[in-house]
């Protein structure tokens, strides 16, 4: 019987300790490619996604496979013009999901936001496109929506779905092999509307350079890779933050101070009339309020639209204190 062509890859990460390498940035891209055309038997895909965990992903892996995820994608032509591109994969369980007003509120100050992520995947956790809906901004019903709208009002929210139909099923693997795959990383480089500026936020600090020589493997030029609050893009701001990536090209890295202190800050509400209430000025919560203000900061320095942590700051709180409160978070 002849070998399956998917087969060299996993030989390559699975000959043992002494034999195995990493893939080359080409090899994981057509791996990738296979894998996005449903080309690869269900026992490859687990052994290749479990060795690939096992042995924590190259920035060349990362990069090629996500690179072939963005080569299977449709996108309208021509791409709309896309300041941020802006992950959410993993939820929020403690904190409230205040990124998102974060999020809002730059799109309402003109910068062009394309966010996509998925939900549903982790019990005990409340998701983006949930919270955005319960917010009165329903996500995009396809890419060619997201960029009508991008035109009409600088934000979309893309289900995981609309970025190629094969991806939530690829996700939905971590309930049968028991560990996520790399996927969670890849999906962050996936980029599909090719924006200037990429946001990640990891879980695991070690992981902010992995992502960011992913991003210069691929040829991205401006990335910021920093812990945010449960995984998503959201500053703690009684903590120090520590931001890596790249800057028109460059690597930088730079550590954002505290703005408030606050020792042992509590949880907040997961409800989204809690956000609602915050962005209308029905509630206060200065804990909350700063890691908006903080989270809408630290992006406006790595947009380009500051020139220092201070300036960035004043920026933000100026336009919290000056936003549409009346008009509609999706306004």
């Amino acid at each position: 019987m002849p070998e399956h062509p998917f087969a060299p890859f996993v030989r390559i990460l699975g000959k043992g300790p002494h034999l195995s390498r990493p893939l080359t940035l080409d090899e994981a891209r057509a791996a990738g490619r296979m894998i996005m055309d449903g080309a690869v038997e269900p026992e490859q895909l687990g052994a290749f996604l479990c060795l690939l965990r096992v042995k924590i992903e190259t920035p060349d892996e990362l990069a090629g496979l996500a690179l072939a995820v963005r080569e299977s994608m449709t996108v309208p032509s021509p791409r709309p013009a896309v300041d941020i591109d802006w992950p959410s994969y993993a939820g929020k369980a403690r904190r409230a999901p205040l990124f998102i007003l974060a999020a809002l509120l730059l799109a309402q100050n003109g910068l062009s936001i394309a966010m996509h992520g998925t939900e549903g995947h982790t019990a005990g956790r409340v998701y983006t496109e949930e919270t955005l809906a319960r917010l009165g901004v329903p996500a995009a019903t396809s890419l060619t929506d997201a960029a009508g709208q991008l035109a009409r009002r600088h934000f979309t929210f893309m289900p995981l779905g609309l970025l190629h139909p094969r991806l939530p099923d690829l996700m939905e693997l971590k309930w049968l092999l028991g560990v996520r795959s790399p996927l969670h990383s890849v999906l962050r480089h996936v980029n599909p509307f090719d924006a200037r500026l990429t946001l990640v936020s990891v879980f695991h600090p070690n992981y902010r350079p992995l992502h960011r020589d992913a991003a210069l493997a691929m040829g991205q030029r401006d990335i910021a890779c920093f812990k945010g609050d449960g995984g998503e893009v959201e500053r703690r701001p009684e903590k120090p933050c520590l931001v890596e990536g790249l800057r028109d090209g460059c690597v930088f890295s730079e550590e954002w101070p505290p703005t408030l202190d606050m020792a042992g800050a509590g949880d907040s509400p997961l409800d989204p009339d809690y956000l609602a209430g915050l962005w209308r000025g029905a509630c206060a919560d200065p804990l909350a309020e700063a890691a908006v203000t903080g989270t809408a900061a630290l992006v406006l320095r790595c947009a380009g639209r500051a020139g220092s942590f201070a300036e960035a700051e004043a920026l933000a709180r100026k336009l919290w204190a000056g936003r549409r409160r009346d008009g509609g978070l999706a306004a």
